[in-house]
């Protein structure tokens, strides 16, 4: 899944420290968590991609409460100077309430897309989740 910033702070940084050096930018995947994007700060990191996954499984009120956890933390991460992505489990019936915040640059939906391609072609997938994401917005 995604990186542990904050326990592998000390293995992470002097790898982060190289690329940014080498005028690589970075992206930290990590979880939906205060302590994850505390880490990515110190790490420096201009882009961090929040693990959706305990959003998209979850339902009713643990799916809201979820979605707000995200909300808070793209608007912390957006004010610290990071610019926030999102990604892991989105598909068509759970991508417009995360779309919807507005503090998020870009959603990462792959491997759905891919999926759903299979079935409706790649192009009328990608065009029914961009028409979702725009609604959203």
């Amino acid at each position: 899944g995604m990186l542990d910033s904050a326990r592998h702070h000390n293995q992470i940084a002097p790898i982060v420290g190289r690329l940014l050096d080498a005028g690589i930018r970075v992206s930290l995947f990590i979880g939906a968590d205060v302590r994850q994007l505390e880490a990515a700060l110190r790490l420096g990191a201009p882009v961090v991609e929040f693990h959706t996954g305990d959003y998209a499984h979850a339902e009713g009120e643990a799916r809201t409460v979820q979605l707000k956890r995200l909300s808070d933390l793209a608007a912390l991460a957006a004010k610290n100077g990071i610019e926030p992505h999102a990604g892991h489990g989105l598909t068509f019936e759970n991508v417009q309430p995360v779309a919807a915040i507005p503090q998020l640059a870009e959603l990462n939906i792959g491997h759905y897309l891919i999926g759903e391609a299979i079935f409706c072609g790649l192009e009328a997938s990608i065009s029914r989740m961009r028409e979702l994401m725009d609604l959203a917005r």
